[in-house]
């Protein structure tokens, strides 16, 4: 996945907040103000967020509104966190595929 950049007769202008600083298991990634975290994990090409419990398969943004909980993280150091509801914040330690215990 990647962030549409540039406008063109088709769409509009792209207005975005403020780059921010953030880490994904300790890699810097693109990011801005006013987006989701789930929405800087896949415009940066992460699609596994965490492995399942049970069969340890891995898991992605599904629902994209808090109700499946297949989008969960670790974000600086509180686990099953939320990605798709959760904004970015400047300086956020994102950690994937860590067990998570809901």
């Amino acid at each position: 996945m990647f962030r549409i950049n540039k406008s063109s007769d088709m769409l509009p202008a792209i207005q975005r907040g403020n780059p921010v600083n953030i880490s994904v298991d300790g890699n810097p990634i693109e990011a801005y103000q006013g987006e989701t975290v789930a929405a800087a994990m896949l415009a940066a090409g992460i699609r596994t967020f965490h492995n399942s419990h049970k069969h340890k398969q891995p898991r992605s943004l599904y629902c994209g509104m808090g109700i499946c909980y297949e989008c969960l993280v670790t974000i600086n150091g509180v686990h099953a966190q939320r990605a798709c509801v959760t904004m970015v914040e400047e300086g956020m330690r994102i950690e994937t595929c860590k067990e998570l215990e809901l």
